[in-house]
């Protein structure tokens, strides 16, 4: 039974149902009408090509980005850590040599009373070092994940009587570095071995002072003549992709090492003593 606010319905060519309607329940059959999809446009013309495809835009449920595969991180395998048994090569007569450690000292540009942070510091080949570049009044943190090592570093710095060298036992996340202490975090050949790069960047933004950066030495992925394994090799463009997506900046950079890149990165939004060098200072 119909009356004069009942609507009718007809099926239309497409299979759709198009909604008329007369007297009170026209506004109602309109609204009806539209979304059931009844305008009276004449079906698109086809020319015999696929209809173009629609994407749609990512939105809240879309899918995470895949994550790293176990052992790498953003694209680069990760190498393992160098045991201990290995601590004599990182000693050994030559690396001055090879590696122009002294250049390297001079261009991390400590003063005494500072505090210099040595994170896999092994035997301590570059914290001694670092220990006559800061004086007496300054202090060297030398973190590592391996007891031996800190052994072996500690029986040199007595050796050699260095008093101002403190031992950590880091974790593969944590190298636990002292908050707001360290004018520099030194990495020679170790970043590249971290197993979890993004947790110790992380963890080492806290314990910078307010003028405090990291210094990053890795042997140059570019060079084919650096008689180093690829896998223990960065590229300046790589490091800078890893260092950028955890929120630190170059400010500068020291080109003049015979094998290794050293770039010296803060965290972004702190000013930098370096903001205003380009990558060539620091060649001094």
């Amino acid at each position: 039974m119909t009356g004069p606010s009942t609507a009718s319905a007809a099926l239309q060519r497409d299979g759709s149902v198009c909604v008329s309607a007369s007297g009170a329940a026209r506004g109602v059959a309109v609204a009806l009408a539209m979304l059931a999809g009844c305008h009276a446009e004449p079906p698109p013309v086809s020319d015999g090509r696929a209809p173009p495809k629609v994407v749609a835009a990512p939105g809240p449920d879309a899918a995470p980005p895949t994550p790293d595969p176990p052992g790498t991180y953003m694209g680069r395998t990760i190498a393992a850590t160098m045991s201990h048994l290995g601590a004599p090569w990182l000693v050994r007569p030559e690396r001055e040599r090879e590696e122009n450690t002294r250049a390297l000292i001079r261009a991390l540009r400590l003063q005494p009373g500072d505090t210099a942070c040595d994170l896999g510091a092994g035997n301590g080949y570059h914290a001694l070092r670092m220990a006559a570049a800061v004086g007496a009044t300054g202090r060297v943190i030398a973190s590592d994940l391996q007891p031996e090592m800190l052994e072996a570093l500690r029986a040199r710095a007595t050796a050699a009587g260095v008093l101002v060298v403190d031992t950590v036992l880091a974790t593969e996340r944590n190298p636990k570095l002292p908050a707001g202490a360290c004018d520099v975090v030194l990495m020679v050949d170790v970043y590249h071995e971290l197993s979890d790069p993004a947790a110790v960047l992380a963890r080492i933004r806290p314990s910078l002072s307010p003028r405090g950066h990291i210094a990053l030495v890795e042997f140059r992925a570019e060079d084919p003549a650096v008689p180093i394994k690829p896998l223990h090799k960065m590229s300046k463009a790589q490091i800078l992709r890893e260092y950028e997506a955890n929120d630190y900046r170059l400010t500068r950079a020291f080109d003049a090492l015979p094998w290794q890149h050293l770039m010296f990165f803060a965290p972004n939004g702190r000013a930098s003593e370096d903001d205003n060098l380009n990558s060539g200072a620091g060649t001094r």
